[in-house]
């Protein structure tokens, strides 16, 4: 009985020291449209399009550069961005976003903001 209280008591402050020394804050965040667009106002922004080729080439928001999620090389294609800059995801409603999200955050990057809605939800500039 005595090993299980102290079990107990280990994990209950090791739990409370990972608490104390990470601050509470997630890693991915999903924004809506009109945060998305004043987060990425800045031209050096990571913005990247997780959509296929075809979907990107009939429009995308402007600035962004395109990594289709699903292609093999996904990884090797954003291992030349900077992994403690925070950087921005969207697809067309949000699925191929949370999928390529959860990667990069796999991959060690440190803050991913995720278009809530896609690009269908966007009501800024589109570039083709």
């Amino acid at each position: 009985m005595k090993k299980i209280v102290l079990l107990i008591a280990i994990i209950t402050f090791i739990s409370c020291q990972n608490k104390e020394t990470q601050p509470n804050q997630e890693v991915i965040e999903v924004l809506h449209a009109k945060e998305f667009a004043a987060h990425i106002e800045n031209p050096d922004v990571q913005l990247i399009d997780v959509r296929m080729k075809s979907e990107f080439e009939q429009g995308h928001i402007k600035g962004a550069k395109h990594h289709h999620v699903y292609d093999k090389d996904f990884k090797e294609q954003v291992r030349y961005l900077d992994k403690e800059k925070p950087i921005y995801l969207y697809c067309k409603a949000g699925s191929r976003s949370e999928e390529a999200a959860l990667e990069l955050k796999k991959m060690g990057f440190k803050k991913i903001y995720d278009l809530k809605g896609g690009i269908s939800s966007w009501e800024g500039e589109i570039e083709k």
